[in-house]
């Protein structure tokens, strides 16, 4: 093995994970009991950003990602996430190869929509409505279309270029695709909607569909919002709350500030694993799932690289 691991760049990162087999990845990681995920260290840095450092530990494969989030970076015209993920064989600890942080986190978050969005939207056929086209909105555009067969996508952003962008990407890839304005009147047609703005402040004070799956990926700290407080509440009434991991319970700034027991919430294992939490939740109307983000999704995404491209 070489001093030296492997550096797999942004494109080679991306081929080894495609969006359906991630998902399997993801949905087998919750199935491992030999998964370990500590919680990351969230370390504020001068100026308002954030190191986020997240290990991960299973039987074959354990890694450390280090990724810094700097939410006003795109005024300077630089990535707001920017980092790699180090892979190691847990056995005998050398590392194995460094994959593209920003790469990882763009397309595990779109497979665990994926994933979550497979077990348990009422309906698949779209249109998908996608709030924010930026990185995460193309990355849940090809995650659905990949791995639910997606033919029709709205989209709506602040920035009209973004917008016209991102409904160039899907019309290339064969689709039907239109910008909208208003997201909130958008709700009434789509039973698929994600959003995934920068969640700087409320994006969406509509009702979702009953038939709706909603997934909200744009806000993981407490202070951050996409959805009106009252939206949440009314969902929680009539509908089903979701959340990716119990990080969520202080990491879900939607459901917090909307005064929801974010901690009595199932989890997107419990929905996998079928436990009696899941079962307890489980009713009509619509399903909100909301995503903040968990080591062991990159985890799944490391153990595809070192499966499709085995690292020296």
């Amino acid at each position: 093995m070489p001093d030296t691991p492997l550096l797999l760049s942004p494109a080679d990162t991306a081929r080894a994970l495609p969006y359906p087999a991630l998902a399997q990845a993801i949905e087998a990681v919750l199935r491992d009991p030999g998964v370990t995920v500590p919680p990351r260290l969230v370390q504020p840095l001068p100026g308002g950003g954030s190191l986020f450092v997240m290990p991960a530990v299973s039987p074959t494969v354990t890694i450390t990602k280090l990724i810094t989030f700097v939410a006003d970076n795109a005024a300077r015209q630089l990535p707001t996430i920017q980092g790699d993920i180090v892979v190691f064989d847990t056995a005998t600890g050398q590392r194995r190869c460094i994959v593209d942080g920003p790469t990882v986190t763009a397309r595990r978050t779109a497979a665990v929509s994926l994933l979550a969005a497979q077990k348990l939207a009422p309906r698949t056929d779209g249109p998908l409505l996608i709030v924010g086209a930026g990185v995460q909105g193309r990355a849940h555009l090809d995650a659905f279309a990949d791995g639910l067969g997606l033919r029709e996508v709205w989209v709506v952003s602040r920035s009209t270029d973004s917008a016209d962008a991102l409904v160039t990407h899907a019309r290339a890839r064969g689709l039907h695709a239109r910008r909208v304005d208003d997201a909130d009147a958008a709700l009434a047609h789509c039973p698929l909607v994600v959003s995934c703005t920068s969640a700087q402040a409320v994006a969406l004070r509509g009702t979702p569909r009953d038939d709706a799956f909603v997934a909200a990926v744009g806000a993981f700290t407490p202070q951050m919002v996409e959805w009106a407080p009252d939206v949440c509440q009314r969902l929680a009434q009539r509908g089903t709350l979701v959340v990716d991991t119990r990080d969520a319970d202080h990491e879900a700034g939607d459901l917090l500030q909307a005064g929801i027991d974010v901690a009595a919430l199932p989890t997107l294992a419990d929905v996998v694993l079928g436990t009696p939490a899941w079962a307890q939740a489980r009713r009509g109307g619509p399903v909100f799932f909301k995503s903040c983000g968990w080591a062991g999704w990159d985890l799944a995404a490391a153990r595809c690289v070192v499966g499709a491209k085995p690292c020296p």
